[in-house]
């Protein structure tokens, strides 16, 4: 059994971390052991080796904080149905390694025969996709949302769960070079942000009325995004990939009634009830298992090569995920 771990954070983030041995009790009473199959290396990760995330484990820890694995080792008094499932890992549970111990109770099984690298990146970036087109704005079939970022795995996301919901999304990416990517990802209109991008937004739609923007650039993007809304919308900002403070005019606030809100999964977690995450994660894993919702893999490392999957992760201009396969 092998584990990726580190004992400081500095800001070179694959200089923190390596590969150590460790080793499991068997499963308690009520445990499971599983064998994590894939777990993916997502911007949150990288910050939270390099200090800056805003929520960040004591120390020594293992990196990861989500992943798909499968059950190999039943504790007493734990359901046999659960043995050979594929289930999600523990959001938080530190990720990157071959085995985990978990409570069978708060497993949550997923769609056999789904493609396990899919549904390895389930946890993070689908449900801040979905939830940010449910939980602040009511949309309907036909309804207008725009987001920036769209090359983003959270963009590729929230491309498929609009698509599939009927909602039409307009996509603004940073570079010329990003915009063949999204569409190939199912991105209806593909823009590119800069000058008068209000204007030829409303070309591209017909000047429909957008109600809904989501932000994960900050600086001026926020802006230029709050200029695309109608009157009355709310603005999601979720990230900072600028390295800028969201950067927004008066006018919009107190001419346009524009609300600028934040979305963070984490808090999330921490208020919502075992049920609603249940149906959360349900219509994604449906979703991934009949091929609506997909995103783009742009390369798997095994577990002893995890300097390597960080460099790669924190790297920029990246056309997919990084992921680790530990029984590789």
């Amino acid at each position: 059994m092998k584990k990726a771990e580190y004992a400081e954070r500095g800001p070179v983030p694959q200089d923190v971390i390596d590969v150590v041995d460790m080793t499991l009790p068997p499963p308690s009473a009520g445990q499971v052991l599983i064998e994590v199959l894939a777990a993916p290396i997502n911007p949150s990760d990288v910050l939270t080796l390099t200090g800056q995330y805003g929520l960040l484990p004591p120390l020594p820890a293992i990196g990861g904080n989500e992943g798909v694995g499968r059950v190999v080792g039943l504790g007493d008094g734990v359901d046999a149905g659960w043995q050979g499932r594929t289930v999600l890992l523990p959001v938080g549970s530190g990720t990157w390694r071959t085995h985990l111990l978990a409570e069978a109770k708060g497993l949550i099984a997923l769609p056999d025969g789904a493609d396990v690298q899919q549904l390895a990146m389930l946890s993070i970036n689908p449900p801040t996709a979905l939830l940010m087109l449910s939980e602040f704005v009511t949309l309907q079939p036909g309804d207008w949302v725009i987001q920036n970022a769209a090359n983003s795995a959270v963009g590729s996301y929230l491309i498929g769960i609009a698509k599939a919901r009927g909602i039409r999304c307009v996509n603004v990416v940073r570079r010329e070079s990003a915009v063949a990517g999204v569409k190939a990802a199912g991105g209806e209109i593909v823009l590119v942000d800069g000058d008068k991008l209000a204007k030829r937004v409303a070309e591209a739609t017909n000047a429909a009325p957008i109600r809904l923007g989501i932000d994960a650039v900050g600086g001026p993007a926020t802006e230029n995004l709050a200029r695309c809304l109608a009157e009355g919308a709310t603005l999601l900002n979720y990230g900072a990939m600028s390295g800028e403070p969201c950067q927004i005019s008066p006018a919009s606030f107190i001419f346009r009634d524009i609300t600028l809100r934040g979305f963070w999964l984490s808090q999330w977690f921490r208020t919502a009830t075992p049920q609603r995450r249940a149906e959360v994660f349900g219509e994604i894993g449906r979703l991934i298992a009949s091929g609506q919702l997909r995103a783009p893999v742009q390369a798997t490392y095994p577990l002893h090569a995890i300097k390597q999957a960080v460099a790669a992760a924190a790297a920029g201009e990246r056309e997919g995920k990084i992921l680790l396969l530990p029984q590789a």
